[in-house]
């Protein structure tokens, strides 16, 4: 029963989605400066996952998705109903409507799976879709900011696999970069929900090197 409903509880639980690691393009070259070189790190999912404006539309989006939230809650609910009448009354019940019963629960089950799968899937779809939208414009930030400042290199430390090992705090930029793309959207902060965590953004879509 868990298993079966284990894509309905996921969306419940408020869609925690988890996409396929991609790492940005890096930008055109440009004439390497004189002097040594200047590194910088950031947390770039995490950057564009605290944005106003993701904030702002992944809020939205939950929204969108209540009603298909509650139904699958619902199915959830009286399929456990049903279950828990088999039981306590399956002793009394003959062999042909026993069996009739449980067919009926299996049903349900497997439209509640397909129903969640969907429901998933449409989910995950719109989200990747607004999130690399704000990527894209999250990353000409960084690449301005990082010009502006002469830094020669930025390593995105949110990769399950970087190569930094350690980092001095002076050189993370994730907190500038989000502020300086908060000021440029004009996106005012969401006020906070009780209970409501970041959401767990999928990683950015590949950038062109140029445009």
């Amino acid at each position: 029963m868990k298993r079966s409903l284990a894509l309905a509880v996921t969306l419940a639980s408020g869609f925690v989605l988890s996409a396929a690691a991609q790492t940005p393009a890096a930008p055109a070259a440009a004439p390497a400066p004189a002097g040594p070189a200047k590194i910088a790190v950031i947390a770039f999912q995490a950057a564009v996952g605290q944005t106003n404006e993701f904030q702002r539309d992944f809020a939205d989006l939950q929204k969108k998705y209540e009603p298909k939230r509650q139904q699958l809650k619902s199915l959830s609910d009286e399929i456990d109903n049903l279950t828990k009448q088999l039981q306590a009354e399956g002793d009394k019940l003959s062999d042909a409507e026993r069996t009739n019963r449980a067919k009926t629960i299996d049903d349900k089950k497997k439209q509640l799976q397909r129903a969640g799968e969907d429901a998933q899937n449409d989910f995950q779809s719109e989200m990747q879709d607004m999130y690399n939208s704000v990527a894209s414009k999250v990353y000409d930030v960084l690449a301005a900011y990082a010009q502006k400042e002469g830094y020669t290199l930025v390593l995105d430390v949110s990769q399950q696999q970087n190569p930094v090992l350690y980092a001095n705090d002076t050189t993370n930029i994730t907190k500038a970069v989000l502020d300086a793309y908060n000021a440029r959207s004009g996106v005012p902060a969401p006020p906070p929900q009780a209970g409501q965590s970041l959401p767990m953004a999928p990683k950015p879509a590949p950038k062109p090197a140029s445009r």
